[in-house]
């Protein structure tokens, strides 16, 4: 694909913050536990000295849902930090109460329970922070399930887009992996399509079953449970 085809993304790639209304324990996650784990911006210049103890390796992921991912990850122990990176409220909050017991209400850092030091939570566009972040310092990305943006003239709101790829590029260390899957059979096309015609990934081709060791999530159940079938695709940086 021709980078000249398409439109330059728009300055985020978002829609809305927050669908439903959030409950009070939500609301109070928002503001007195979620401020101890959000990425603070003059971190992205040494990602791995944002987590406590340092890591060894930063890993990143590109709207994290409801957190049933990023919080497996980091439950799969090693000197491996995740940057979760999620702009919808509603989602946060979810991820948020899987961390903080239901009987504890939060009302100050005092109140706060144990939190991951190997967690850091990105609330604003992805981009920002993949354009602030140092050359290979990311040794693997995430990209599962995100907003197809079906529509033709939305395509440029889509994460992964041509005139992007270079960046995201440049930020991934030799051999990093970014494991990418999709249910929108119009999202796979495009995914396939801009894979095509780049340099920087080696692309074999994409599975039809979810890899060991790749953790699920509540968006690929139900995809499955209508009858979708995701695809998964497996990307390796070139050196």
């Amino acid at each position: 694909m021709s980078e000249g085809r398409f439109k330059e993304p728009p300055d985020r790639l978002y829609g809305r913050r927050s669908g439903h209304r959030l409950r009070t324990r939500q609301r109070l996650l928002l503001a007195e536990i979620l401020p101890l784990l959000r990425l603070a911006p003059d971190h992205a210049c040494d990602p791995a000295g944002a987590f406590i103890p340092r890591v060894g390796e930063v890993w990143l992921e590109v709207g994290f849902g409801a957190g049933e991912h990023a919080l497996a990850t980091i439950g799969a122990g090693g000197r491996i930090g995740l940057i979760a990176c999620e702009v919808f409220e509603n989602g946060v909050a979810s991820l948020l109460s899987s961390l903080v017991p239901a009987s504890l209400v939060p009302e100050g850092a005092e109140a706060a329970p144990s939190l991951p030091g190997n967690l850091r939570l990105w609330t604003d566009d992805a981009r920002a922070l993949i354009r602030a972040l140092p050359d290979s310092s990311v040794s693997r990305l995430f990209l599962l399930f995100p907003d197809p943006w079906p529509k033709a003239r939305h395509a440029k709101r889509r994460f992964l887009h041509p005139v992007f790829l270079p960046e995201i590029a440049r930020i991934l260390s030799s051999g990093a992996e970014w494991r990418i899957a999709t249910d929108d059979p119009v999202l796979q096309a495009w995914t396939a399509g801009v894979l095509a015609g780049q340099e920087f990934f080696c692309v074999p081709p994409p599975l039809a079953r979810r890899p060991a060791g790749w953790p699920p999530t509540r968006y690929e159940a139900k995809a499955l449970a209508a009858g979708r079938r995701p695809l998964y695709w497996r990307l390796i940086r070139r050196g």
